[in-house]
């Protein structure tokens, strides 16, 4: 078994067993030096029956204090009244019960409870499955449609839950083995759109009297300017987003802000001020990206939900605006084109459990939504409740944070600056490294120390190279390592995806890095060969000799360009191994159910490293094309009977001016629009779905309509719309003929790229592909020419 380095093609480094599993110890540590520190692993995202709806779902014992004792390690009683236990315990824990209605229904359940006395009480009785859903849908819709129970938001009732919460986390915080945070979830949820937030506060002694919460205002604005005035106060405080893949496409916008307000540098830094974080991964699925956004990355399919929380009638998921990696493309697009980046975040993993106790392995997982998913069997049967089918949840995720120690400051030190990762629920650790001279480091011990002292590390802006030049050197160098949990599967392969923006459109690339075995990546597209999986569906099993412990290696980004905004991240992958789903059907003597897959790899994500060029190096780069640029020049928008006119049962050629690209446009008389993607090989802009898959099919895109000026189209339930602009011809029609020749072009501005015009209407061309000239042409070698 070997780990091979993508850069040079030699063995690279695999780092002894011992010392990566010597490096998972939690203790405190006397760090004097950030190579000291630690991966301390937490739960940054857990409900208890104090949440009105774990306790509707069946929570109705277990508390905050059990929650904390679940993660140090004690058995504690799922609310269905089996055993629970943790197999490895946590570094420290934030219980985050909802601010909104906060322990109502638990004490409206409780006949010692004074709150049952209230006749506001009886309607929240819960007796049967009945029950479950009308209060769900009674409290849950006040929240969503803004009218809050005043009876049950009375300040003795919110504040002593409150109060409680921070007790029980002060009782189990021991600095140096276990650290408690005091926090809670912030539940704002419009028309059904996941909005949430889990709030930190770095001091237990400094919390408010009571949290803020949607009951007060559904806007993440406002929770921000109360987190200001907290910290104004001497309360730091932070905010993590969750579950944006639920979002329906509200958590990262782009243009205006909750309020409809235009999103300017004051929004971008009200943002990165209190929200630095975001959920990457949690039993309510994945929300690194889509496999429509993120057509070329053939791990991009994985734990996808579609879903919208309290499944309403006639709606779907939207794709823009709800997934980490495009917000990261869009903040640094707009970082290009506007000067500010409010999407400059740091990844985390969490559960959301309702069941006090989580479950983050394939091998233990009993759901997180108490009786709806306690059982197997009930699990197994496709429960769908609210519209969400239980099959399709999965084991929670972890966060790990590189930390000095484990102490509530130092932990919210590591969030604050984004040393921060997120594992699928396995205790991988990951590390990543970005500098100007790092060179082949990983051969030494001390390569960290190294990395640390000529680089920075996840979470971390990569400053100015060393001197400013267009001919591509420096270029950013790259360490990634990562090494197995020890009671979990080995390691497939380090990945570093990089997302760079040009002229208002934004790009991927998924590169292989370093992986395990003899697999030698593909000549043209340089994808390492997946690993073979060795997984028994029907047994549910799998031979854990394959793959590696632990892998390390060193990259240089080969097509980096000084003047273009990029972000890099580290993503780990483990090698097949069996889906809960797929274990527990061998359990029931059932066949797996087919709407999900048989087998998962198991991965872990580093929060990415930012590259932003200097003013000067940005003026070196070639201008691009703007509407303002257009309008300018006395280019004029097409009207709408223009509009039809140009495009209406037509055949367009567009150049993408940006990449060079071709694209073969039908827009047919129907409403459907259809482009052909002349060159997979050439980076597709965001946004516009899987263009190289369907190169030379032509398959249908998406429906278009003409409206107010404009070309509409749709792309993952969201709209996208396209301005055209003709601009006049120069008198001898810019090709020195005669002015007759002359006639305008048309140029498309489609508007997603913040004001660039990038498609320009083409003559069907003679020929396709890479001009040939002599300089392109290898000379044929003196054998192959006498053959």
């Amino acid at each position: 078994m070997c780990a091979c380095d993508a850069l040079t093609g030699r063995r690279g480094l695999l780092l002894t067993t011992a010392v990566g599993i010597a490096m998972l110890g939690a203790g405190a540590a006397d760090a004097q030096s950030p190579a000291d520190r630690q991966a301390f692993f937490g739960e940054q995202h857990v409900h208890t029956s104090w949440s009105f709806d774990a306790y509707i779902f069946g929570n109705h014992v277990t508390g905050p204090a059990d929650a904390l004792k679940y993660a140090r390690g004690e058995p504690i009683k799922h609310p269905l009244g089996y055993d629970v236990q943790i197999t490895t315990p946590l570094d420290w824990m934030g219980v985050t019960d909802h601010s909104e209605y906060a322990g109502v229904v638990r004490l409206s359940n409780d006949p010692q409870s004074p709150i049952s006395k209230l006749p506001v009480a009886k309607e929240l009785a819960v007796h049967d499955a009945a029950d479950i859903q009308r209060i769900y849908l009674w409290l849950g819709t006040s929240m969503i449609e803004e009218k809050p129970i005043e009876a049950l938001m009375q300040p003795e009732i919110s504040d002593t839950v409150w109060q409680d919460n921070n007790k029980a986390a002060d009782a189990a915080n021991e600095p140096g083995k276990f650290t408690a945070f005091c926090s809670y979830e912030w539940t704002s949820n419009p028309d059904y759109r996941n909005m949430h937030r889990n709030v930190y506060f770095k001091d237990c002694a400094k919390v408010p009297a009571r949290p803020y919460s949607s009951l007060e205002s559904q806007a993440p604005e406002d929770l921000w300017n109360w987190m200001d005035q907290q910290r104004q106060a001497g309360n730091d405080a932070l905010a993590i987003s969750h579950n944006a893949n639920l979002s329906g496409g509200i958590m990262f916008p782009t243009e205006v802000d909750f309020k409809g307000r235009p999103i300017d540098q004051a929004w971008a830094e009200a943002r990165m001020r209190n929200e630095k974080l975001t959920e990457i991964k949690q039993i309510k699925g994945a929300s690194e990206t889509h496999p429509l956004l993120s057509p070329t990355d053939e791990f991009a399919n994985y734990e996808i939900l579609n879903y919208l929380l309290g499944n309403p009638e006639g709606r779907f998921v939207t794709l823009g605006g709800s997934y980490v990696r495009q917000a990261l493309k869009d903040g640094i697009t707009m970082q290009q084109v506007k000067g500010y980046n409010p999407y400059k975040t740091g990844v985390v993993g969490g559960s959301d459990s309702h069941n006090t106790a989580v479950p983050y392995r394939q091998t233990n997982f009993f759901g997180g939504h108490v009786r709806l998913d306690g059982t197997t069997k009930e699990r197994m049967a496709g429960h769908n409740f609210a519209g969400l089918d239980v099959r399709f949840e999965n084991p929670a995720g972890l966060t790990g944070l590189w930390a000095d120690e484990n102490t509530r400051a130092s932990l919210f030190e590591a969030m604050q600056r984004k040393e921060t990762f997120a594992t699928s629920g396995p205790r991988m650790q990951i590390r990543f490294f970005s500098g100007w001279s790092l060179g082949d480091i990983t051969d030494r011990e001390d390569w960290v120390a190294a990395a640390y002292a000529q680089g920075v590390p996840m979470g971390a802006d990569l400053p100015a190279p060393p001197q400013v030049t267009r001919s591509g050197e420096p270029v950013p160098e790259f360490v990634v390592w990562a090494v197995k949990d020890p009671a979990a599967e080995n390691l497939d392969r380090i990945q570093i995806v990089k997302g760079w923006s040009q002229d208002g459109q934004s790009f991927e690339k998924v590169h292989d890095v370093v992986w395990s075995g003899e697999r030698v990546p593909e000549p043209f597209t340089g994808k390492v060969p997946a690993i073979e999986s060795t997984v028994d569906i029907l047994a549910a099993t799998y031979d854990g000799t394959s793959g590696a412990t632990e892998l390390i290696g060193s990259w240089r980004d080969p097509d980096f360009d000084p003047a273009l905004d990029a972000f890099y991240y580290a993503r780990a992958l483990a090698i097949p191994t069996p889906r809960w789903t797929t274990i527990q059907a061998k359990e029931l003597g059932v066949s797996p159910p087919e709407m999900v897959a048989a087998t998962v790899q198991e991965r872990a994500w580093s929060s990415p490293i930012w590259y932003t060029p200097t003013a000067e190096m940005r003026a070196k780069a070639p201008a691009g094309r703007t509407v303002a640029d257009l309008e300018k020049a006395g280019a004029v928008a097409l009207s709408d009977d223009e509009l039809k006119e140009l495009v209406t049962a037509k055949f367009l050629w567009l150049r993408n001016s940006v990449t060079g690209g071709l694209l073969k446009s039908q827009w047919t008389d129907t409403g459907l629009v259809m482009f052909m993607n002349v060159d997979p090989r050439i980076p597709q802009p965001s946004e516009f779905g899987d263009l190289e898959a369907h190169s030379y099919l032509g398959e249908a895109n998406s429906a278009y309509s003409i409206s107010d000026g404009k070309i509409v189209t749709n792309f993952g339930n969201r709209d996208y719309s396209y301005a055209v602009y003709k601009v006049a011809a120069k008198p001898d029609g810019g090709d020195g003929g005669s002015d007759a020749a002359a006639k305008p072009s048309y140029v498309f501005a489609r508007s997603n790229e913040f004001g660039y015009a990038n498609y320009e209407v083409i003559d069907p061309p003679l020929f396709l592909g890479t001009e040939v000239t002599d300089a392109t042409v290898p000379s044929a070698s003196p054998t192959t020419a006498s053959e």
